[in-house]
C-alpha cells in the first residue's frame, strides 16, 4: 500500500513517462494484461491510455489491471492511468520512507 507522500512522488516521475498501455474497442486481452506485466516489471512505473471506443471506464480498466499484475494504482486522471509495482530482483524506483 502506498503513502500520500509516495503517491504524489510516483506521479511526479510519471509526468515525463511515455504512454505504453492502450486499451481501444477490444477491451482488456490477455495481450494487453501481458504486455502490462512486462512492462512493469522492467520500468517498475507505466501509464496506460483508455481510447474513448472502449466500454469500460478508465478507473475499471485500471483497477482490473492492477489486480491481474498485482500492481497499485497510482493515478487516475482523464484518459490516462499510471501503476506502479515494484521490482524485488533489481529496484529501479526509490520511494521516499514513510513515517511509522
Amino acid at each position: 500500500m502506498l503513502t500520500s507522500k509516495q503517491r504524489a512522488y510516483l506521479r511526479s516521475l510519471a509526468n515525463s513517462i511515455d504512454t505504453i498501455i492502450m486499451v481501444g474497442k477490444g477491451g482488456l486481452s490477455e495481450q494487453i494484461i501481458k504486455s502490462a506485466d512486462d512492462a512493469i516489471t522492467a520500468r517498475e512505473l507505466i501509464k496506460g491510455k483508455v481510447l474513448e471506443s472502449c466500454e469500460l471506464s478508465v478507473r475499471e480498466v485500471a483497477d482490473s489491471i492492477a489486480n491481474e499484475i498485482n500492481a497499485d494504482v497510482v493515478q487516475v486522471i482523464g484518459t490516462k492511468f499510471v501503476l506502479y509495482r515494484r521490482n524485488e530482483k533489481e529496484p529501479v524506483i526509490t520511494l521516499p520512507r514513510s513515517k511509522k
